[in-house]
């Protein structure tokens, strides 16, 4: 397939594609300076998760949303396989990373009020940022002047939550759990497949029974896109799995995003320093930000973006937004960033990186996510915000 003729006033897209190319390389070469091949590498491999989401309009919000309102389920099907895919390979990194010499570790945090209310918060927030947390990256990257807003909240949202973090996490919890250190490798990971292929077989029986069968997306060309769900969730689990081997633990986005607040907070004259949370961190929020490998993972992925539309011919920012628009993108992304620090990540390093590190948090952020993102697409349709849907016809009717 050819590439996609660009849209009528965008830029050329050979200027698109250079300016990418060079931010990338850029980006990859300031990590480099600070934190050798590791992060230069980091910052690549975000280049490619750019890409990767942005070919196979990869997110949670619109997936989540579309299941809910119609009982589409592709999306959440190959979120699932995602999950998979990744667990596949790092069940083994992380139970016998050490015998290989890898050092290797995942995200295992409690799970209480605070990542009920964390993950709730921040799948509400997302039907109104119309992003996750790879969203927002991957939608600014791709040309979304909205998502500046959305992005600058959800900053603001994961600094204003360091303020009083420790008494969120003082709250009740079940302590830290590990099923791959309570069960072993292969149990855990046979218990993570059995879950998550009965959701995703729920999915096809609802989706079924409500008349939405439709042919998944095919991949077009791989240079421009479209890439299907299936291709879309192979890729960035080979993100993940290259995110353990490059940094030793699981892919993340929003530490990045609290980082960045804290240092404009700093900056601005906050005595940050005075906050329990911040109190061992003034190394990290002193460096430089490309020190960092989250952010520059973060900034790749933004780049990588740039680029997959540039290639699509498709990179065409446009100005106008209206009140509305911005009122929305201001509160889902201040949801979004409280709620991910509350409950230790967003949809990338609080659902997928606790699942495929074997933690109970991980499963508990999805089931309290997704009521949050029904919350909010109920929420939608009250406001207006979503047209009403015709009343859905079951796949037996004449």
């Amino acid at each position: 397939m050819s590439l996609a003729s660009p849209r009528p006033n965008s830029p050329s897209r050979v200027s698109v594609i250079a300016v990418a190319t060079a931010g990338l390389v850029a980006i990859a070469l300031l990590a480099g300076t600070q934190g050798g091949w590791r992060l230069a590498t980091a910052a690549l491999v975000g280049g490619a998760a750019g890409v990767a989401l942005y070919h196979a309009a990869f997110g949670f919000a619109g997936s989540w949303r579309a299941f809910v309102r119609e009982r589409r389920g592709e999306g959440l099907r190959a979120q699932a396989l995602l999950i998979v895919a990744t667990a596949a390979v790092a069940f083994p990194l992380i139970g016998y990373g050490d015998a290989m010499g890898l050092r290797t570790s995942g995200y295992v945090f409690p799970l209480g009020v605070a990542t009920a209310v964390g993950a709730f918060l921040f799948g509400l927030g997302m039907q109104f940022g119309g992003g996750c947390g790879s969203g927002t990256l991957f939608v600014l990257g791709g040309g979304s002047t909205r998502m500046i807003l959305t992005l600058a909240a959800f900053v603001a949202g994961c600094f204003l939550a360091t303020a009083n973090l420790s008494w969120w996490h003082a709250l009740p919890a079940l302590p830290a759990t590990s099923l791959v250190s309570a069960w072993g490798v292969l149990p855990a990971f046979l218990a993570t497949v059995g879950v998550l292929g009965s959701l995703a077989a729920l999915t096809l029986n609802l989706e079924r029974r409500a008349g939405r069968m439709h042919p998944p997306r095919a991949t077009g060309s791989w240079m421009a896109g479209p890439w299907s769900t299936t291709t879309g969730a192979l890729a960035l689990a080979g993100v993940g799995i290259a995110t353990f081997l490059i940094l030793g633990r699981p892919w993340g986005i929003t530490s990045g995003f609290t980082l960045w607040g804290g240092k404009i907070a700093h900056g601005l004259g906050v005595p940050i320093e005075a906050w329990p949370y911040w109190s061992g961190q003034m190394g990290a929020v002193n460096r430089s930000v490309f020190a960092d490998a989250t952010s520059v993972m973060d900034f790749g992925i933004i780049a990588g973006a740039m680029l997959a539309a540039g290639l699509a011919g498709r990179f065409a920012p446009t100005l106008g937004l209206t009140p509305r628009d911005a009122l929305t993108a201001i509160a889902g992304g201040l949801m979004m960033g409280y709620g991910a620090r509350l409950a230790f990540g967003c949809n990338i390093g609080g659902l997928v990186g606790g699942i495929v590190s074997g933690s109970l948090h991980g499963w508990g952020w999805l089931v309290f996510g997704f009521i949050g993102s029904a919350a909010g697409t109920w929420a939608r349709g009250a406001l207006g915000i979503d047209p009403p849907l015709f009343p859905v016809r079951a796949a037996t009717d004449s």
